[in-house]
């Protein structure tokens, strides 16, 4: 190894030491280990322009053993990405773009946001689809303007994570050779050495799934072993590359060298000066970077603005040649809609017929197929696929071609039984800024899912959740597959919006929004059985689901007695409900209450406008808890919703038991407005 190369290395190193030190906080020992490796990845393999991050032709990092983030930090910083040396220092601390884990929306150069284990590896098998989605619908014989890798490093515990087995099956049964995983094999966990817990043969799993792998033995310093490994994977021509790389965490500290303290906790004021005296660094400095070190990284700026320029280059001769290609990719990326989006939306709308019930799954299923006849050639860039049930989620629409092995251009994903799988894969397909994904199962199945609902929120990826078997309605599967507190929970994420629409027009609005909405994930709730379509020429405009709540009946020429809120297949019970209320002389109106994530965004005015506070008189109607409803009925409200797990028999009778029923409605009803007369 060269000085400079030993010197860049050290740096790295103590970079991470001294800001966890200084943040009494965080994981220093996989930094030291894995300093060798990721400098030679930054400065000799991987493409990218420090002062364009999202250039879109970059070549992208995965830090998925997120908890050493230091690494990921001190490269950024000194190949001379916007992120300053104080905010180094102000590592794990309020208000700085270093937190504990990499967050993809925070820190410029951060890929996606990562650190519970397992996440970032599957959002690398995302990245790597899409990569081979665009490179398929954009590349041009002599123009190769998408043509990057997707390069991760990753620790034991991501391994040792069920989500990434499921990625990683995946990954090598779709050959994506722009998929290289660098496994840092250090042997160590929180708890100990990893043979507490974890003896299998990586290297032969990985090559079970179908992977292009190589062993690397040694102390994790050999940079030219390394480069020689990366060299091969990157010569792969139809297998994902696995890496695995003998490391050794907290390496160079002479006490905690190869043991979990370096794992999880600062190395103590004392190891810190023998380590850096180890590294033949000043133990009286902190946060010190040599100027030959600091010239040697920023040779990076420069290398990537050459790089990128050669790109611009291309891209301009590609423009001229292939012009409405190149208009559409630079729409792309900024996110545009095609020309006259309304018009085309409008013409794909399937018309429903009031007099014949039909599942809002069904509904979305005919609204894809309108989709793909109509409006899907101007958007080319929504990606769909389910978890096996694609057929029972009517998530695929006629004509679908599969995403393969043999065909990129597919535009449908066959997750197979992998439901936190592709959750995570849809998340990185989102990362990559131009896909728009949309991935199905049953609700209930979210309870796999959940690590990668959470982590589109707080990413902020555009990512289109769809959920069928929405409730009790499920039937005879029974109570395993019927979810009843789900909705709750995943209304308490923020930053997800939630919608169950209430029949098969507002399942339309609600995929319009979808589409459009591009701040966040969106989750579509959907019924398995059949409910009426409600009557827009009778009641209000299903399109007034975009603000979360709305009068969907409304009382004349009074103010209402009663309120009833309902969502979903509840809806039309109220409705059902209130006619016979009406008829006997009381006042109620329904508000139909899609989203309660959209209804908080309106104005204090118009949500008062819908639930007036004086109004105290209301019920609300969901086949879930009632966890979370008293917000808009008080305490003092009635709900009819479920306590209990559902049972196992046809739908309709399930409704009856549980009280879903006009009848019940009405009694709860009479019986508030008695009350209030008193």
């Amino acid at each position: 190894m060269k000085n400079i190369d030993s010197l860049c290395i050290n740096t790295i190193r103590t970079l991470a030491i001294d800001a966890v030190e200084k943040a009494n906080s965080g994981h220093p020992g996989m930094p030291m280990g894995m300093a060798p490796a990721a400098y030679a990845l930054w400065t000799k393999h991987l493409r990218y322009n420090p002062k364009n991050p999202r250039w879109m032709n970059r070549d992208r990092f995965v830090l998925s053993c997120g908890h050493g983030s230091m690494l990921l930090y001190a490269l950024l910083y000194l190949t001379g990405y916007d992120l300053s040396l104080d905010e180094i220092k102000n590592f794990r601390q309020w208000g700085s773009k270093t937190p504990g884990h990499p967050e993809s929306n925070l820190t410029p150069g951060v890929e996606v946001t990562t650190g519970p284990l397992g996440q970032g590896i599957s959002n690398a098998v995302g990245m790597a689809i899409a990569e081979k989605y665009l490179a398929e619908y954009f590349n041009r014989n002599q123009f190769p303007i998408i043509d990057y890798n997707i390069y991760v490093f990753a620790s034991d515990g991501d391994l040792e994570e069920g989500v990434s087995s499921e990625t990683s099956s995946l990954a090598g049964h779709l050959g994506l050779n722009n998929l290289i995983v660098i496994y840092d094999d250090n042997h160590i966990s929180i708890d100990g050495n990893t043979s507490l817990a974890f003896t299998e043969d990586v290297a032969k799993r990985y090559e079970g799934y179908g992977w292009h792998v190589q062993v690397v033995d040694g102390d994790g310093n050999d940079l030219d072993t390394f480069e020689n490994a990366i060299n091969n994977a990157k010569e792969e021509i139809g297998r994902p590359s696995f890496i695995k790389w003998r490391s050794h965490i907290g390496y160079g500290s002479p006490n905690k060298h190869d043991t979990p303290e370096a794992h999880g906790s600062p190395l103590g004021k004392e190891e810190v000066a023998l380590t850096k005296k180890a590294y033949g660094w000043d133990p009286e400095k902190t946060f010190y970077i040599p100027d030959e070190s600091l010239v040697k990284f920023r040779e990076q700026v420069s290398k990537g603005e050459e790089l990128e320029k050669k790109w611009v280059t291309l891209f301009e001769s590609y423009s001229k040649t292939y012009p409405d290609l190149a208009s559409e990719f630079n729409s792309a990326i900024k996110k545009k809609r095609p020309q006259d989006w309304e018009k085309l939306w409008r013409e794909s709308l399937p018309i429903f017929d009031t007099s014949k019930p039909i599942a809002t799954r069904e509904a979305q299923g005919k609204l894809l197929d309108a989709l793909q006849a109509h409006l899907m050639p101007k958007l080319p860039f929504l990606i769909g696929g389910s978890a096996d049930l694609a057929d029972s989620t009517k998530s695929i629409y006629k004509g679908a071609i599969p995403f393969s092995r043999e065909n990129r251009s597919g535009r449908y994903l066959h997750y197979g039984i992998r439901e936190h799988g592709m959750g995570a894969i849809m998340n990185g397909i989102a990362a990559t800024g131009i896909l728009i994904p949309y991935g199905a199962t049953y609700f209930c199945f979210t309870d796999y899912m959940r690590p990668t609902i959470r982590l589109a929120a707080l990413a902020k990826y555009p990512v289109i959740f769809v959920y069928t078997h929405d409730s009790i309605g499920v039937g005879e599967d029974g109570p395993t597959h019927q979810p009843i507190e789900h909705l709750t929970s995943f209304r308490a994420i923020p930053g997800l919006t939630l919608i169950r629409p209430a029949d098969a027009n507002e399942t339309i609005q609600a995929w319009k929004f979808a589409l459009e909405y591009r701040d966040g994930p969106v989750m579509l709730v959907l019924t398995r059985q059949k409910i009426p379509v409600i009557d827009q020429t009778k009641y209000s405009s299903a399109e007034q689901i975009m603000k979360g709540a709305y009068i969907l009946k409304d009382t004349e020429n009074r103010t209402p007695d009663l309120i009833i809120i309902a969502t979903g297949s509840e809806v039309h019970l109220a409705l059902e409900a209130a006619e016979q209320l009406s008829k006997e002389g009381s006042g109620v109106r329904i508000v139909s209450m899609p989203s309660w994530d959209l209804f908080e965004k309106q104005p204090q005015a118009y949500r008062d406008k819908i639930l007036p506070p004086d109004i105290t008189s209301r019920i609300a109607i969901e086949a879930a808890i009632r966890l979370g409803w008293d917000r808009y009925i008080g305490s003092q409200g009635e709900f009819i919703g479920m306590s209990t797990f559902g049972a196992s028999a046809p739908s309709n009778i399930l409704f009856e038991k549980f009280g879903f029923t006009a009848d019940n409605i009405i009694q709860k009803a009479k019986m508030i407005l008695s009350k209030s007369k008193k």
